[in-house]
């Protein structure tokens, strides 16, 4: 199952852009996975989901969307940034 190790890639890469000390505020995490990547989608939220409730994580959400094509990709991280709404 090598949607375990993409898990874990998305993992490192949500840390590289937001520094260790940020994991706890990340709020969601999109990823785009396409009908021929060669990634089975609920195999791989199955996978983030597990890796996404534990620390440092801290019960991160998942929004998967599937497009046709061979794209996999992160296409966005929304971190709280602890600011009071105005």
């Amino acid at each position: 199952m090598h949607e375990m190790s993409i898990a874990l890639e998305v993992c490192r890469i949500t840390e590289s852009q937001v520094g260790r000390e940020a994991l706890p505020r990340v709020r969601e995490v999109g990823l785009v996975v396409g009908t021929t990547s060669g990634v089975e989608p609920d195999n791989l939220l199955f996978c983030l989901e597990a890796l996404l409730m534990r620390p440092p994580f801290l019960h991160a959400r998942l929004n998967l969307d599937v497009i046709p094509g061979d794209d996999l990709r992160v296409s966005y991280l929304e971190v709280d940034d602890d600011d009071p709404p105005n």
